[in-house]
């Protein structure tokens, strides 16, 4: 790649190579580095235009321009160009000739030699996370007499309430879904971060069904679901039956404000555009492709935009019920949502946030030892520069959404806080590159929306990111994650063995297993090589893959063993309370139990490189949840989760 084509993808922060699963350094080939510096606004197409882009940037260097926004830590002075004028949130204006140190956290302008642009205040790091335990949980997996279907937001409640001490409860992303048919399944490839899924809504917890005369309660009762016949979830048949639900409670909702909250009533006109034109905008008549257009303004009065507003409505009064709750158990941090990593880009988000996010791109990851092609996960990607441009409002609004109901937020891919591998359109996944982020900007956003919320943040650090990631997050009181599978002795054992106790990370959440990864009884039993080998999904010969499962397993039985938690004798039963309590005696300032593991589940929530094949997010626990918070196992391993020395309740 010549040097100058190299020189402007560094400066507008796309990487021209990188380090592989192999530590070993992979040149972009010219081709991807141009195609998504054009995504980016940058014309690379000639030599002339590299050129001619390159001058340019030169020149707002020269001229000394402030980006659109400026972040700085508390107590951080930062020069500017010129004199200028701050206004303070609260409306108050200061007259400066740098940015001084004593600026109170917060959202501010900063005006100065003709420009004017966002200031944001953030704290260098946020509280320190209290050491408690608790229960990570697949929500719609639970189901219970009340639920219908899958589980919901008072299951939610009911778990909370008996959740035997927990000072935490961790969930899979509630972000929303498109309204129409077919609902997708998995959690993580949302239509909306900023709004919640109402299949979640428990109908006979809404002010209509209370207010309902017991004729109209008979014909909404009367809507729920029926068991399955493959005893999975059909999220269309519990969609179907809770929108009709809703629909007949609709009269009685009372008035519906459309101008409280526009940001909301924007998401409802799209749900409404939706029923009528299909779940992908990109396919609806050109005249609703853009949220501006004066057809779609013309849509916002529509009684399916008030139903839709309504709905979020009821969602927000049961996610503050689930958080009262909580907190009413005394718990220290609480419910923990949980951010997916991008969006789907053909629903809400990709069409009222389309002006900051790249076109056609879908995020992904390089090849690597298991997916030797690259990942497309396609997700849309945020636009780094439109981020900065427009003072990342998106970025702000949707954590502010999360946190109004959140103890806590579980970051997905924390690493795409820095950096993203961008699939250009056309492309494969292994044609991509990475494009970074301000992770001064990203992170300190983060910390000053959660610090505001009073909030825990956990960062999904799994698999291959820089160290600079990790130490970050323990620099600013972002805790990282460490998964009894993967916490290993990379450096020092050829046989990678797994870590002693002592030797965990302070700065972590701890926990056996995640919803991609097998279960504790999976594992134990092989199951992952077994419903892999099934599904043909294996990369190596179905005997290699058991040998290495049960060399895994055996060294998994000797650390246990060494820490004197098991004998040869020990059943899978005891087993897995041993895991948990080697969990226990880590130093990890959060450590959790999942039901899956608990209840001895063989099956895990996802296996990662299927759709059809497995069903993936569909499969409900084998147990109720009136069995499950009066099963003897499940009060078990919270009583050993709640000795660990220094819990706080």
């Amino acid at each position: 790649m010549d040097a100058e084509l190299t020189a402007l993808a560094e400066a507008h922060g796309v990487a021209t190579w990188y380090e592989d699963w192999h530590r070993e350094r992979r040149d972009v080939a010219a081709e991807s580095v141009a195609g998504v510096l054009g995504l980016l606004g940058v014309d690379a197409s000639t030599p002339e235009s590299v050129r001619r882009e390159l001058a340019a940037v030169r020149t707002a260097r020269e001229q000394h321009r402030l980006p659109g926004t400026v972040v700085v830590r508390e107590g951080e002075q930062r020069p500017l160009p010129g004199a200028g004028t701050i206004v303070l949130e609260d409306g108050t204006s200061r007259e400066v000739t740098a940015v001084p140190d004593d600026l109170p956290l917060g959202w501010h302008r900063l005006r100065t030699g003709g420009q004017d642009v966002t200031l944001v205040v953030v704290p260098p790091r946020l509280p320190e996370p209290p050491e408690t335990w608790g229960w990570m949980l697949q929500l719609y997996a639970l189901h219970s007499d009340a639920s219908w279907g899958m589980g919901d937001l008072g299951d939610l409640r009911t778990f909370v309430e008996g959740s035997h001490g927990a000072g935490l409860v961790l969930l899979n992303p509630l972000h929303a879904v498109t309204p129409t048919l077919p609902v997708p399944s998995s959690p993580y490839s949302p239509s909306s971060r900023r709004f919640a899924n109402p299949l979640y809504l428990r109908v006979a917890a809404t002010d209509a069904y209370r207010r309902a005369d017991p004729a109209l309660r008979e014909q909404v009762d009367a809507l729920r679901p029926r068991p399955t016949a493959d005893g999975l979830i059909d999220y269309s048949a519990v969609w179907q039956a809770k929108r009709a639900a809703l629909e007949l409670l609709w009269p009685l909702a009372g008035e519906v404000d459309l101008d409280a909250d526009p940001g909301l009533t924007d998401f409802a006109v799209f749900c409404a555009l939706a029923e009528k034109h299909g779940a992908n905008w990109q396919e609806w008549p050109e005249e609703f492709r853009r949220p501006d257009t004066p057809e779609v303004r013309a849509a916002r009065k529509g009684d399916r935009v008030a139903f839709h507003v309504w709905l979020q409505r009821l969602l927000d009064a049961q996610l503050d019920a689930a958080n009262e709750t909580a907190r009413a158990q005394g718990m220290p941090v609480g419910v923990v949502h949980d951010l997916a990593v991008g969006i789907d880009p053909s629903g809400a988000d990709g069409w009222l946030l389309q002006d900051v996010l790249a076109a056609g791109v879908h995020a992904g990851a390089p090849p690597d030892a298991f997916n030797q092609l690259g990942q497309d996960w396609g997700l849309a990607a945020w636009r780094p520069d439109q981020l900065i441009e427009t003072g990342y409002a998106a970025y702000r609004d949707m954590l502010r959404r999360i946190f109004r109901h959140a103890g806590g937020l579980r970051v997905d891919h924390v690493a795409g806080l820095w950096r993203l591998w961008w699939v250009p359109p056309g492309m494969g996944p292994a044609e991509g590159t990475y494009v970074h982020y301000d992770p001064d900007a990203m992170l300190g956003i983060l910390a000053l929306e959660a610090h505001r919320a009073g909030a825990v943040v956990i960062g999904e650090d799994l698999g291959t990111v820089l160290p600079v990631m990790t130490e970050t997050l323990a620099r600013m009181n972002m805790l990282g994650s460490a998964v009894l599978w993967f916490t290993r002795d990379y450096k020092n054992d050829p046989d990678e063995g797994y870590l002693p106790a002592e030797r965990y990370p302070r700065n972590a959440l701890a926990s056996i297993s995640t919803h991609d990864l097998p279960t504790a009884a999976g594992f134990l039993a092989g199951e992952q090589v077994r419903v892999r080998d099934e599904l043909g999904q294996l990369a190596k010969p179905v005997e290699e893959e058991r040998a290495y499962a049960e060399k895994d397993r055996a060294q998994l039985l000797a650390r246990l063993t060494d820490e004197g938690l098991i004998t040869p004798g020990s059943t899978p039963e005891e087993i897995i309370v041993a895991m948990h309590e080697f969990l226990a005696r880590t130093p990890c300032r959060l450590v959790t139990a999942a039901l899956y593991d608990v209840l001895g589940e063989l099956d895990q929530p996802n296996l990662p490189g299927t759709t059809d094949e497995y069903p993936n997010w569909r499969m409900p626990l084998r147990t109720s949840l009136e069995q499950i918070v009066a099963d003897p196992r499940v009060a078990r391993i919270a009583g050993v989760l709640s000795a660990r020395k220094g819990v706080a309740r």
